[in-house]
């Protein structure tokens, strides 16, 4: 199986028994290591007892070796217990009872033991070994050469029975202990699993349930502050947020069709009257094109309609809008088009204010904020721009009685109008449309009026700059670019007609 194979069929199991899965590997691995360690100790422990035993009988055995002294009088060995003596060509000069005819060591291993004192064990600890010895090779005169017939190597052995089967015993609890507690952590790993992610499955029910198109519904976030509970409480804000759209979008499509309801019957009326009896060419004339200024109002409602759904400015393809000119050729066309007197309506642009985004966009922008200003403000009105830290600050000012503080959180709801305004012409869709091109832009939308301060959707931490009385709308932008300090406080003011 590829390990891409292994990799998804590992993906496609549940949470559940994946955590426990890890959990259950990595307590292998802990007891495994826990085992290991136990197991070496207590060998060398044992191990320890042998070599000392080993040592005390070959020291009896050299020295007898050395001084000629008789082996079998000299080496008193206890039950299990044994020696040999070997010359340099590997031949048993003498051994104790119990032992086969054969020298204990391999020529390899008598040439080592010929240079220096060697431990070795024979047979081993599994499979099971019908006489484990643990030998020690000393030799007589170290570094001398010995002629055959001589003794040159002693070898002390002991029997290793008791000390394997203590390690066999050993690794057999061991292993059993630690199945038992894997068996038990994967089991309490699994309960604590379950019972981490009941909620996480209490959130999927009720998704489920919201799904299917229940409204209202909200996660049962236990008291916590853990990540489960951190995450339903998440996902609630969500939910609300979800539904304060629906409800936006329910109330947008209320309105819109109320809206639009007006032209439409205004328009049907016309044509039905005019097809009622016969009509005279001019009055004909009258009424088509009475139907077309109902018709350009329907057109123009769309289209404030799509504007308010504005998609976001990709800052990295959108082109680069020089606001300086955009402010002053707006302002000069509006005069020209308007009629209004220069003193009237101002325009104060620093040089060198550029963005990223839509120049016709953020045109309708200005333009709609000095719409309101002359249709609900009092002269003069003041368009001003210039940097602040990495910001472009557009702000439009007017020197009306304002909007009251009550209102400004709900101006830029589409189709809301402030009680002054209801008896004026307007769809109440121009403030909404300019924090909908604002919002594109990745900018901040600012009403301040009469002493009121309402931030429509706060990203900056910049303080607000305008005077006090009458009512300042500000644009805050991303500049595309940085200029210098000295150009960043210069100002172009246009007072032409």
């Amino acid at each position: 199986m590829s390990r891409r194979r292994r990799r998804v069929l590992w993906s496609r199991l549940p949470l559940r028994v994946r955590l426990v899965a890890g959990f259950a590997a990595a307590m292998l691995v802990v007891l495994t290591g826990a085992g290991a360690f136990v197991y070496l100790r207590v060998r060398y422990a044992l191990d320890l007892r042998l070599d000392q035993d080993l040592a005390a009988q070959s020291a009896q055995l050299t020295d007898a070796a050395r001084t000629g002294t008789p082996l079998p009088t000299a080496a008193r060995t206890a039950p299990g217990e044994y020696w040999q003596l070997l010359d340099a060509g590997n031949h048993v000069l003498a051994a104790s009872p119990g032992l086969p005819a054969d020298s204990l060591l391999t020529p390899e291993q008598l040439d080592q033991a010929l240079r220096r004192p060697m431990r070795v064990d024979r047979g081993t600890l599994l499979p099971i070994s019908p006489r484990p010895l643990r030998l020690y090779a000393v030799p007589v005169q170290p570094g001398a050469t010995q002629a055959a017939g001589q003794p040159a190597v002693t070898v002390a052995a002991v029997r290793r029975d008791q000390r394997d089967e203590a390690l066999r015993e050993l690794i057999a609890q061991l292993a059993l202990a630690n199945l038992a507690a894997l068996a038990i952590a994967s089991l309490v790993g699994y309960r604590l699993a379950r019972a981490a992610l009941a909620p996480v499955e209490r959130y999927r029910s009720e998704a489920a349930r919201i799904a299917t198109g229940a409204t209202g519904v909200r996660l049962a976030v236990p008291a916590t502050d853990d990540e489960i509970a951190r995450l339903g409480r998440t996902l609630n804000d969500m939910l609300a947020a979800q539904d304060a759209a629906l409800e936006r979008e329910r109330q947008f499509i209320n309105d819109a069709s109320h809206e639009l309801r007006t032209p439409l019957t205004l328009l049907a009326t016309e044509l039905e009257l005019a097809l009622r009896r016969p009509r005279t060419t001019a009055e004909l004339e009258r009424t088509i094109r009475d139907a077309a200024a109902d018709t350009a109002d329907l057109i123009a409602l769309a289209d404030a309609l799509l504007t308010v759904g504005a998609q976001p400015v990709q800052d990295d393809t959108a082109p680069t809008v020089d606001l300086t000119a955009l402010l002053t050729d707006l302002v000069g066309r509006y005069r020209s088009t308007t009629g209004t007197d220069p003193d009237m309506l101002r325009c104060q642009a620093g040089p060198e204010l550029t963005v990223r985004g839509d120049a016709s966009r953020l045109g309708r922008a200005v333009t709609n904020l000095i719409d309101n200003a002359l249709r609900y403000g009092a002269p003069p009105i003041t368009v001003t721009a210039g940097h602040i830290d990495a910001l472009v600050r557009i702000t439009v000012h007017d020197t009306g009685p304002g909007m009251s503080a009550a209102f400004l959180p709900h101006a830029v709801e589409r189709f809301r109008r402030a009680d002054t305004a209801r008896t004026s012409p307007g769809t109440g869709l121009g403030l909404p449309i300019v924090d909908a091109i604002v919002r594109a832009h990745h900018g901040e939308l600012r009403i301040c009026s009469a002493g009121a301060h309402h931030r429509v959707n706060p990203r900056f931490d910049v303080p607000c700059q305008h005077e006090p009385r009458g009512t300042t709308l500000t644009m805050l932008l991303p500049r595309d670019h940085v200029e210098d300090g000295d150009k960043s406080r210069q100002t172009v003011t246009d007072n032409s007609p």
